[in-house]
């Protein structure tokens, strides 16, 4: 963790992936991120992966850092609780993330009559409103009809919800350019992230939407062909599987080296009248002529002897391997990355955790903090946030609006 955002302090009424990934990249910031579910979990309070006990694994992987307050959400007191805490004074407040309808008890109109100032990133499925998740809108987009092998026609699901991570990546970043822009402007604002136009920006920032509208057509199936460039998985003699990739010059000529294929190259550049150095594309264009050349040079060697090849040579690659394999693995990837530590989990499980992506150079990484237990919080966020005594608090307890990470074991 990092503590820049330190002070700063976001609400988040979400489940799922995309809302409470954006409330992670804050809390691994530095930023106070104040979770609130339902009493007993919220709809993503069990969900897979789990522990042999039952415990969410995937709860305390996005949640780590955050503090939890438990309220009944279903009863009108709990609800204002809930939009008390979003719209709480403070300079460094006022910042809620939701994935709640648009149109209900926590709208933005229902935010603003309690905060003039209040800025909410609300992420939604379709802009209009309608229930969407990742794999629907994934569908929607096309994606799955590209994926797949050549000779395939069956959709192929991706199994990375990736366009949630996008989402929550998206609202951690539109969420402090409100704030930023609040600061000088004294305004807040409510900020939608549907997927669906995640999806279709997303697309058209690549050139994919153009790319249509130019062809008049869909790209065609591919299979591990890397569009436009060279790329695509060959097989060692020892039958461990790599992914090779050549999209700059210099990438190209250490392939050509390491695989002692410039004479065959170049007497097929000299019969297509092309430069493969120079354009990449044309490498795309003619890489059935290329493959076979590049399959049967791999093929000859094992694995032990390209890897440090390719590593002399600046030749990007990567090997083909299970997760497993990399989890207890790969050095670079988790086993030796100083991007984990290792935590006690609410689950009761003791395991390595990752903080954030990004590095700060010069910076120190400071402590993880793992997942809290439901409701862990909630008397401290009661009196700290909304400054009420322990009287009050006990009433709330009594009457089943609150509750703390006692009542929920």
């Amino acid at each position: 963790m990092y503590d820049i955002l330190k002070g700063l302090r976001v609400v988040e009424g979400s489940a799922f992936i995309a809302g409470p990934s954006c409330g992670l990249h804050l809390a691994q910031m530095g930023a106070e991120v104040i979770r609130f579910d339902n009493i007993g979990g919220g709809p993503d309070f069990r969900r897979w992966p789990l522990a042999g006990n039952g415990s969410s694994l995937y709860w305390e992987g996005l949640n780590k850092g955050k503090k939890s307050i438990a309220l009944n959400l279903s009863s009108p007191e709990g609800r204002e609780l809930a939009l008390a805490l979003a719209t709480a004074p403070g300079e460094d407040a006022g910042l809620f993330l939701t994935n709640y309808p648009a149109d209900g008890f926590l709208s933005f109109d229902a935010l603003r009559a309690k905060r003039a100032d209040i800025i909410c990133a609300r992420i939604m499925g379709w802009a209009d409103g309608t229930p969407a998740v990742d794999y629907t809108v994934n569908a929607a987009s096309g994606l799955p009809l590209m994926t797949g092998p050549a000779d395939g026609t069956d959709p192929v699901n991706h199994v990375l919800p990736a366009w949630d991570l996008l989402g929550g990546a998206y609202a951690a970043f539109a969420l402090l350019a409100a704030e930023r822009d609040r600061r000088r402007s004294g305004i807040g604002r409510e900020i939608r992230i549907p997927l669906s136009d995640l999806v279709a920006s997303s697309l058209s920032h690549i050139g994919a939407v153009a790319e249509v509208l130019e062809g008049g057509g869909d790209r065609p199936r591919m299979g591990n062909d890397l569009f436009g460039a060279f790329g695509r998985d060959f097989t060692t003699a020892d039958g461990e599987r790599v992914m090779v990739v050549a999209i700059t010059p210099r990438q190209w000529t250490g392939l050509l080296k390491v695989l002692s294929l410039g004479a065959p190259v170049a007497a097929l550049e000299a019969e297509l009248g092309v430069s493969f150095t120079a354009d990449e594309g044309q490498r795309f264009l003619h890489r059935q002529r290329l493959f076979p050349l590049f399959a049967a040079a791999i093929g000859k060697s094992t694995f032990d002897q390209l890897a440090p090849a390719f590593d002399a040579s600046g030749v990007t690659w990567g090997r083909y391997q299970t997760l497993h394999q990399a989890v207890t693995g790969d050095q670079r990837l988790f086993a030796a990355n100083p991007i984990f530590q290792t935590l006690s989990h609410p689950s009761g499980r003791h395991y390595a955790a990752s903080g954030p992506a990004a590095t700060l150079a010069g910076a120190e990484r400071l402590p993880l903090t793992p997942a809290p237990r439901l409701g862990e919080h909630t008397d401290q966020v009661l009196a700290d946030v909304l400054g009420l005594g322990s009287g009050e608090i006990g009433r709330l307890h009594d009457g089943g609006i609150v509750a703390g990470m006692e009542r929920d074991a």
